[in-house]
């Protein structure tokens, strides 16, 4: 019942589980690159003729210089370093949030060993295609610029590290730094009529599925959470457009194209409902299952997912009948099988300690009957000794009257 693999890079989760589309490290570079992108452009106003010199001195050493003002300490605790390697037009576009970036990249460890290369490899900012904090600096570079960034583990793959696809081989230790030599070549948005192709939809759905997969094997449930819904909008006929109405503007799609997007689409919202569960989600869970279960009412990791979502609202009976269903369709699944198992011992528990405090509840009914009884009781036979008292005293008062009498009269 996993989800897919794939292998990727990875990326700190500073998200919270309610909303998984703002990254608060992404607005701070956003920020800081806005007041590093007017400074450069005081500059050039009141020193171009100096900046043009420095440029060609640049250009002649071969480097962009190595002292400690030409490095630019991103977040201030020196977890994220920027050096520009080489300078590019202030005029040139800088990439936001969402755009489509052409780069060209090269990972390397603190001794020199390249951990990742990659030439002209697109992506979309802020959707964690590359590690964290190459994602971050990205906004803050314009088009045609180098720069080596020096990334902190908490921004590059963690504790966790980097091993290769189905084996045991560290690429990148686990608390490993990391310096990128990164080149911004091209920066693009992505208007919805640049998406209006068969091809263009299924690609970017299925890499932002795949990388969220891999998110998923991190145990990075709100990353992959963003990702799965980032495939989700492009897995559609509404030209990628997930505000638009089905039935309006819809691509013009061949039967087989269209089926390819839907069952992508049905595998999408199995896994995110997955990862849901996985964060305890399960309102949010059940409703992607649910898109399932409306085209293929007998899909067995939708119907195993919904039973995984009813345990957790403490429905123990609706998850026992689902995954009955799901033993029926897949006999040989052992997984299966022991959930089942499982959830008859949880019933019988359930049942028992209902039954227990159903008798508990009685016992207390009882007692409240006859505490409630000994109650009535005790004023009655407090009422007898007062009568008793009363006719004693009745009887004293009238032998003193007689005795006086008589004494009177005598």
């Amino acid at each position: 019942m996993d989800v897919e693999k794939s292998s990727s890079s990875s990326f700190e989760d500073l998200t919270n589980a309610e909303d998984t589309k703002d990254i608060r490290a992404a607005q701070v570079a956003a920020s800081v690159a806005e007041t590093l992108a007017a400074q450069v452009d005081n500059d050039n106003d009141d020193n171009a003729k100096t900046q043009t010199a420095n440029d060609e001195e640049s250009a002649g050493d071969g480097e962009g210089g190595d002292n400690e003002e030409d490095v630019c300490d991103i977040l201030g605790n020196k977890q994220l370093l920027k050096r520009i390697i080489k300078k590019a037009p202030s005029s040139e576009k800088r990439p936001n949030r969402g755009d489509l970036v052409t780069i060209t990249f090269t990972g390397k460890l603190e001794d020199g060993t390249v951990v990742e290369k990659e030439e002209r490899f697109q992506c979309h900012v802020g959707d964690y295609e590359v590690v964290q904090g190459l994602d971050m600096v990205l906004p803050m570079m314009h088009v045609g610029e180098q720069a080596e960034i020096t990334v902190d583990p908490r921004f590059g793959y963690g504790t966790l590290g980097l091993k290769k696809e189905n084996s045991t081989e560290v690429i990148v230790a686990p608390n490993a730094h990391l310096i990128y030599e990164v080149e911004l070549i091209d920066a693009k948005y992505e208007d919805f009529a640049d998406l209006k192709t068969f091809e263009v939809l299924r690609k970017y759905g299925a890499r932002k599925k795949e990388r969220a997969n891999y998110f998923y094997k991190r145990v990075e449930y709100n990353n992959a959470i963003h990702l799965y819904r980032r495939a989700l909008d492009y897995l559609d006929n509404r030209d990628g457009d997930p505000d638009a109405e089905f039935g309006k503007e819809d691509l013009e799609l061949s039967n087989s194209d269209s089926q390819s997007l839907l069952e992508d689409r049905l595998i999408v919202y199995n896994n995110l409902a997955m990862a849901q569960i996985k964060i305890g989600a399960f309102d949010a869970a059940l409703q992607s299952v649910e898109h399932v279960l409306r085209c293929q009412p007998n899909n067995p990791k939708a119907l195993y997912r919904k039973g995984r979502v009813l345990e957790g609202k403490a429905d123990t009976q609706g998850a026992i009948k689902l995954l009955q269903k799901v033993a029926t369709l897949e006999p040989d699944n052992r997984a299966v099988q022991s959930d089942l198992a499982r959830l008859f011992i949880k019933a019988r528990r359930e049942e028992h300690n209902e039954k227990e405090m159903y008798q508990k509840m009685l016992g207390q009914a009882k007692k409240m009957e006859q505490t409630t009884a000994v109650r009535q009781k005790t004023p009655l036979v407090d009422n007898s000794k007062l009568k008793l008292l009363g006719f004693l005293m009745g009887s004293i008062l009238i032998g003193v009257a007689g005795v006086a009498i008589y004494r009177y009269k005598y």
